[in-house]
């Protein structure tokens, strides 16, 4: 596979305030070669990105990073918005950008980002001007996604630690329960108790370092409870690993901080569970049958499903697809992407995504095609997932997660064995109203931030912002 660096080979060059002829002497080539490789014209040998890493002291992994898929999605996403309707450049413009100017186009996207987050900032300051919760900078959720997204949802080293956490015992399904509690209490010294709901009200798990103990409410079914001493385990096991991947994210304040240990745990309780390359082999197996997956691998339908969209291994990588999980109103309570398909985090999804109906058929695997704003076409289905029941009084807790992958994979999804895509009716949809330029659509809620064409006060459209 070949392997461009142009842009991170021009940055550190500048870094070091040497001109191509100098960082040519110090690399042992030719300055028209360094000029070869900063316009990505040649692609570097193995040779030559070792004489990089030894002469500018830099991890071949931050050289090599390919992220341009994920900017790429992200600045068709961000162009979306009708406001570039008239010169929206096209995509060989956007590559060209990403391959010549890749500080720009970070810098673009750095600014759209910005300017979603003081969106709904205004939004909300609109809806509570003394709510100082307001005036945050970007969420941690949203901090988190994006350095997932750079990651490509995929962290080597956390798969590599998860391969060895048994160190080469087998321990089946059925018992990986006891076989962590007994990890927990010889290795680490801590004990694991299942506590009544009303011991932890509104608690699933809770950690006392001072007692030695792990409390698992029962309110969490068997899958649950496996993966929280999981998590548990990666939290102290793993902590030097996990800040070591903190300190390259670049993130400031604790709670994203805090957000992204989290999930970075979470990430490793689920290779743990559900190892890459068995897991892998059976998704494809079953052609990504969630419920079989779960069952196989004693998990959830939603471990299982979020555990897919990591499966991007180089030379290994399974479907790429995309998680969404939302919940009765329409919140987006958590996501995760593989895919070039853009998530919605403010203002809700689009509400002509099925997921939404999904709450009306709980349990059944809901399918649907659908077209973005930019003609990209995905396959999406939706089920319902129960969450925890602490009391009677909170009973029918659920919340809907949908699944997702471009029309070049759909014969891989078995989901869609049964519905014919030459006769397929495309669901056109979009990002979310505040974004979305489908000015006639009858389930608009929201006009776009930014006004499209001029309200014509002598005509009603199909909605009351499409005149």
């Amino acid at each position: 596979m070949k392997t461009f660096i142009g842009p991170h080979l021009r940055r550190l060059r500048v870094e070091h305030g040497q001109t191509q002829a100098q960082m040519g002497k110090a690399l042992g080539i030719s300055t028209s070669y360094v000029n070869l490789l900063e316009k990505n014209e040649r692609s570097v040998s193995v040779s030559v990105l070792l004489k990089v890493m030894e002469a500018y002291g830099v991890d071949w992994r931050d050289i090599a990073k390919d992220d341009d898929a994920a900017q790429l999605a992200d600045m068709r996403a961000a162009l979306q918005n009708p406001l570039f309707e008239p010169t929206r450049p096209d995509l060989t413009q956007l590559r060209a950008a990403l391959s010549h100017s890749p500080d720009l186009a970070s810098s673009f996207l750095q600014l759209h980002r910005a300017y979603l987050a003081v969106t709904d900032q205004l939004m909300s300051l609109a809806g509570a001007s003394d709510d100082k919760e307001a005036l945050l900078p970007t969420s941690p959720e949203s901090n988190v996604h994006n350095l997932f997204r750079e990651h490509q949802n995929h962290f080597p080293s956390l798969e590599t630690a998860a391969e060895a956490f048994w160190a080469g015992q087998k321990v089946p399904a059925d018992e990986v329960y006891g076989a962590l509690k007994s990890r927990l209490r010889d290795k680490l010294g801590l004990t694991v108790r299942l506590a009544a709901s009303e011991e932890m009200p509104n608690t699933l798990r809770e950690y006392d370092e001072t007692l030695r103990e792990v409390r698992l409410s029962e309110a969490m079914d068997h899958p649950n409870r496996v993966f929280q001493l999981v998590h548990v385990a990666a939290l102290i096991e793993q902590h030097d690993l996990l800040a070591e991947i903190l300190a390259r994210s670049g993130l400031e304040d604790a709670r994203s901080r805090a957000r992204y240990r989290v999930e970075l745990a979470n990430y490793f309780a689920a290779a743990v569970l559900m190892p890459y390359t068995a897991f892998l082999r059976e998704a494809q197996a079953s052609k990504y049958d969630f419920d079989h997956l779960a069952t196989r691998f004693g998990v959830s339908f939603e471990q299982a499903c979020h555990r897919t969209t990591t499966l991007q291994r180089p030379g290994a990588k399974g479907v790429p697809l995309f998680f969404l999980r939302i919940d009765k109103a329409g919140n987006v309570t958590k996501r995760f992407n593989a895919t070039d398909f853009h998530l919605a985090e403010y203002g809700g999804a689009c509400p002509r995504l099925e997921v939404h109906s999904s709450f009306r058929a709980p349990g059944r695997i809901v399918p649907q095609f659908v077209e973005l704003p930019d003609a990209t076409q995905f396959f999406v289905f939706a089920r319902t997932v129960d969450r925890p029941t602490f009391t009677r009084h909170s009973r029918d807790v659920q919340l809907a997660i949908a699944m997702g992958c471009s029309l070049d994979h759909v014969g891989e999804i078995g989901y869609a064995d049964d519905l014919s895509l030459a006769a397929a009716r495309m669901t056109k949809i979009g990002i979310n109203c505040r974004v979305c330029p489908r000015m006639d659509c009858d389930q608009r809620a929201h006009q776009t931030v930014m006004l499209a064409s001029p309200v014509d006060e002598t005509r009603r459209g199909a909605t009351r912002y499409s005149s």
